[in-house]
């Protein structure tokens, strides 16, 4: 009768730590939240939408109502109705700001949720530059006194250096949004000029919206799903957190020698210049691949890219099978904390004009 009483007891007990477990593991399961904001944002939220982006919630915020009826997400919100009637922002980024302001309350509760927000947007423009600023830094101050663990993310493109004025627009933007950030994935338009000029016109600017698509969904997979090899909340945030500027490179391969295939590409064909990748912060590494996978091949990729980095460089990596990709390998390196060459040169040049 003892003996009964006692499994009785310890089955009660172990039902109540099962309950326990599975009540803090839902609460530790991270949520992600991806929103794209203006023209080239929405975009890239409709190329996630498409394909499925599994863990994810999409969120897209336009002024301008006629390509926001087109867009692909979960949820779409019309911004600054009063202020634009829907008729977008023509080029101004202080509209795009006052857009999101007087609609801030109906975004931040679709998003506010969420332990990472990836916020898209193409600098140079009006609602893009304007709201993602203004977004961003509403919610750094909504967030700054919460004990609720949160990731700001910003993805940004910049203009092609023929567009001189979309270009100091740009810079503006960049320096407010690099203060309201964790980091700023930055993509240089001009970038696509070397690694997709051959390609035609519409083909090659998607290659921007392809490389963002690939970074928010690989990234967020990785983390609310099961992988081959995991990233965690806190492995995102040690090497995310207040690190500045980030460059992103996406490398593809197949057949022998894949791995080293997709490490180059995703090295040398990088969309940002860094002007020394030696003083890096750290590293973020996926590598995705088909049921073929091995897991020497994952660890092989991560070799190769840390020998560039200095010792004390923070390296993170994670790993998943993707049934699409039979045969082939992709890599994603993330650079976090660096500096660009491109940006700094583009400082100088938006200085004074001599004349003689």
């Amino acid at each position: 009768m003892q003996a009964e009483q006692a499994y009785a007891e310890t089955g009660m007990l172990e039902e109540t730590q099962e309950e326990k477990i599975e009540k803090f593991a839902k609460m530790a399961a991270p949520t992600v939240v991806a929103i794209g904001l203006g023209g080239a944002g929405c975009n890239v939220i409709t190329w996630a939408k498409e394909r499925g982006i599994t863990g994810g919630k999409t969120v897209a915020v336009n002024t301008d109502a006629n390509h926001l009826r087109i867009t692909k997400a979960d949820k779409r919100i019309l911004i600054g109705e009063k202020l634009t009637r829907g008729l977008g922002c023509g080029g101004y980024p202080e509209v795009g700001e006052k857009a999101l302001n007087e609609t801030a309350n109906d975004v931040i509760k679709e998003i506010s949720n969420a332990n990472i927000i990836f916020m898209v947007a193409g600098l140079g423009g009006g609602t893009g530059t304007g709201s993602i600023v203004a977004l961003a830094e509403a919610l750094r101050s909504k967030f700054a006194s919460s004990s609720f663990p949160r990731l700001l993310v910003g993805v940004v493109t910049l203009p092609f250096d023929v567009e001189t004025a979309r270009m100091a627009v740009a810079k503006k933007g960049l320096d407010r949004l690099k203060s309201a950030c964790d980091t700023v994935v930055v993509i240089d338009n001009n970038r696509l000029v070397k690694i997709a000029g051959n390609l035609p016109f519409r083909e090659a600017l998607g290659v921007a919206n392809t490389t963002i698509g690939k970074f928010v969904k690989g990234i967020t997979e990785t983390i609310t799903t099961a992988s081959l090899i995991n990233l965690d909340y806190a492995d995102l945030r040690a090497i995310m957190s207040g690190a500045g500027i980030a460059s992103i490179g996406i490398g593809e391969g197949m057949g022998e020698g894949r791995v080293e295939q997709s490490v180059e590409k995703a090295l040398n064909d990088r969309l940002l210049d860094i002007e020394d990748v030696t003083k890096a912060r750290g590293l973020l590494i996926h590598v995705a691949g088909g049921e073929d996978l091995t897991l020497y091949e994952v660890n092989h990729a991560a070799e190769i890219m840390k020998r560039s980095l200095p010792p004390k460089a923070k390296i993170i990596w994670g790993a998943r099978v993707d049934k699409e990709l039979k045969g082939g390998v992709s890599v994603m390196a993330v650079v976090t904390g660096v500096e660009s060459a491109f940006l700094r040169k583009r400082e100088k040049r938006l200085g004074p004009v001599k004349l003689w």
